[in-house]
């Protein structure tokens, strides 16, 4: 009988050993980015920018030819670029998705074109984390329906 229950949960514990093994990027925490955004009519240089989540960004805005804007959706961040004059923008990551940056002063005809994009990757281990607790969830609930207690046997 009890060597029906170990085997019974083994699917489980090799299930968790899964989640638990399955490589992930390491790192130590939050890093932080610095990137240099410079805007030129009509593009953003670098056009994407990828990120953690948690993860600590640092803009040196710059624009190159004429006043440009910046806007970052999701996060509300504007600011205003003038040629020769660096600005910096921080801020923290702290949603996993995709943000649009673009261009908020009209520069000139293919101004509405002028867009980034901000990608902000998941939090593994937070997911990792999630995924044990489902995998230890279900190997309760399947355990407790195969081998009830004595109590609710009746």
């Amino acid at each position: 009988m009890m060597r029906a229950r170990l085997l019974s949960v083994l699917p489980f514990a090799a299930l968790a050993l899964i989640v638990l093994l399955l490589p992930i990027p390491l790192s130590a925490g939050p890093a932080t980015h610095e990137v240099t955004l410079v805007a030129d009519q009509f593009a953003f240089d670098p056009p994407v920018l990828r990120v953690n989540r948690g993860d600590r960004v640092l803009l040196t805005l710059q624009a190159a030819d004429v006043v440009h804007g910046f806007y970052l959706d999701g996060y509300g961040i504007q600011a205003r670029m003038e040629p020769g004059i660096s600005q910096q923008v921080e801020f923290v990551a702290d949603r996993a998705g995709k943000y649009r940056y673009r261009c908020s002063v009209s520069c000139g005809t293919l101004h509405p074109f002028m867009i980034g994009e901000l990608v902000v990757g998941p939090n593994l281990p937070y997911a990792r984390a999630v995924g044990l607790t489902l995998v230890a969830l279900g190997a309760t609930l399947f355990y407790l329906r195969r081998f009830p207690p004595r109590e609710m046997r009746n």
